[in-house]
């Protein structure tokens, strides 16, 4: 009986999987394909595989571009969370008062407000910091790692919180008696500890960045500033859509996240549950 059962929840999760990688598929074969042979059979493989329509993809895209921006906003807003975010959770912890627990429950609502009910407003500040203030935060690289820093602050923060709390501070009070300073002890005790959790919010910001269309879409407009994702969006026109070329370019989007979270994979089940659950 127990057999069974085993063997009938591996079929229903190899049935599972088979419906999550399809999309995945589909965009992987028409990437191959021209037009007619998409049009007559989307599911069926390619009669040849060619590297034709990713060279094409590539040059109207202008992937190294577009694939260089959105390396450094990624790169550079994720190590700006991790750092700024580890800190706050690890003083949050520690100082344990009403302001503490105060501006730990305001980083958890703003969790909920989705980003369509404020984006025009932001847009409006940043447009009135910009003539103002004359900071670039629009049509700008610089704007845009802000903002992505805004955003993904509070889950960092959530995720560290619980995690930090399952650390002794006993450990932190050796190493403040052996003469470490507060930034000693955060940076040689307390951030080491934290890997689990600083590998989750890497993956999950990495996902979101890296994946984002609608906030740099309002950002950015100039074509030598965009993303990934913007580069992908010119091949679906008003009046046409160049299906081949768009599923190369999606191909070209994806490989960089897929090969980033099987390499780190590892880590996010064991760091979410420290985060989330402690």
């Amino acid at each position: 009986m127990k057999r069974a059962v085993r063997i009938i929840g591996e079929i229903l999760l190899l049935v599972a999987c088979a419906f999550y990688l399809f999309p995945v598929y589909m965009v992987f074969v028409n990437s191959f394909k021209n037009r007619q042979e998409l049009y007559e059979n989307m599911i069926a493989l390619p009669g040849k595989f060619t590297k034709e329509y990713y060279v094409t993809a590539m040059e109207k895209m202008r992937f190294l571009k577009a694939f260089s921006n959105s390396l450094i906003v990624t790169i550079i807003s994720i190590a700006i969370i991790v750092i700024l975010a580890s800190m706050t959770a690890w003083m949050l912890v520690r100082t344990n008062d009403k302001l503490s627990k105060t501006l730990f429950m305001i980083f958890v609502a703003t969790m909920l407000i989705p980003f369509q009910t404020i984006m025009m407003p932001l847009m409006q500040v940043m447009g009135w910091v910009r003539n103002h203030l004359h900071i670039p935060m629009l049509e700008s690289l610089g704007g845009l790692i802000y903002m992505n820093v805004g955003f993904g602050a509070s889950m960092a923060v959530f995720l560290y919180h619980g995690f930090i709390k399952s650390i002794p501070v006993s450990l932190e009070e050796a190493a403040t008696i052996d003469g470490c300073n507060k930034f000693g002890v955060f940076l040689k005790i307390v951030f080491p500890m934290l890997k689990p959790t600083t590998v989750t919010v890497i993956i999950l910001d990495v996902i979101w960045i890296w994946n984002d269309y609608l906030l740099p879409s309002l950002v950015l407009s100039g074509e030598k500033l965009r993303t990934i994702p913007l580069s992908t969006a010119s091949f679906f026109g008003q009046f046409t859509i160049q299906w081949n070329l768009a599923m190369a370019g999606l191909m070209l989007t994806i490989i960089p996240v897929i090969i980033f979270y099987l390499c780190a994979q590892k880590y996010i089940i064991k760091g979410v549950a420290a985060g989330a659950l402690k």
